[in-house]
């Protein structure tokens, strides 16, 4: 009977040359990816997490050229401008850093509402749209 604890390693696969380098590597390469999945999950820590009222911006808005008398294929042509602002500054605040909720789906919590500044944002993009229409 032979004895298994008494095998030289070099008679195993992989006890050349290019073990070493190949451990190393692989060690290498986990330690960066632990940094960078650690940097990524401290980076979710600090999103703020914010609401938008989304069903009152666009309620009142509809509401608004219901009432303004305008031939029904300029305001469809506003309501689609409307919703493209109103996308457009929704995307720019989850750009900034934000995780955006509908406010309608939220059931409770203490969360940001940024409804206000999407409104502002939205108006100033409508206005820069009649100024420069293309």
């Amino acid at each position: 009977m032979r004895n298994i604890l008494a095998t030289s390693l070099g008679r195993w696969p992989g006890s050349g040359k290019w073990a070493a380098p190949v451990l190393a590597s692989l060690l290498i390469g986990a330690a960066a990816w632990g940094a960078w999945a650690t940097c990524k999950l401290r980076d979710l820590e600090r999103r703020e997490v914010v609401t938008v009222e989304l069903g009152r911006l666009m309620g009142d808005f509809i509401e608004a050229e219901a009432r303004s008398g305008r031939p029904a294929e300029e305001t469809r042509a506003r309501v689609e401008a409307y919703l493209k602002a109103v996308e457009a500054s929704v995307a720019r605040l989850g750009r900034d850093g934000r995780t955006v909720l509908v406010a309608e789906a939220v059931v409770a919590g203490n969360v940001p509402d940024m409804t206000g500044a999407v409104r502002i944002d939205v108006a100033q993009r409508m206005g820069a749209q009649a100024r420069d229409p293309r």
